[in-house]
């Protein structure tokens, strides 16, 4: 889950949000001064064009690494590398 820095359009504080709801016509109050902040795509606000340019871009990796993950295939019984030396030898009794 990824999340975005957004910075308040009247108190200038930075507080995130995720970027899965940072899309065209979702509002949030900011955390310190309570201002609703409406955010769209046609924004004039830097710091608005800022924030959903950065969740657009989140999400786009987010489901670049998904795709990646379901094409990779799945490792067979992988060993843990912390016991990778440590296995008992076959001749050696004890």
């Amino acid at each position: 889950m990824s999340f975005v820095q957004i910075q308040c359009t009247r108190c200038k504080s930075v507080f995130r949000d995720r970027a899965g709801r940072l899309q065209d016509g979702y509002f949030r109050q900011c955390p310190s001064c309570e201002v609703v902040l409406f955010f769209a795509e046609d924004s004039q606000h830097p710091f608005v064009k800022r924030a959903m340019r950065n969740a657009r871009k989140a999400r786009k990796e987010q489901r670049e690494a998904e795709a990646a993950r379901r094409v990779a295939p799945e490792p067979r019984a992988a060993r843990s590398r912390s016991f990778a030396g440590r296995d008992r030898s076959v001749d050696r009794e004890d």
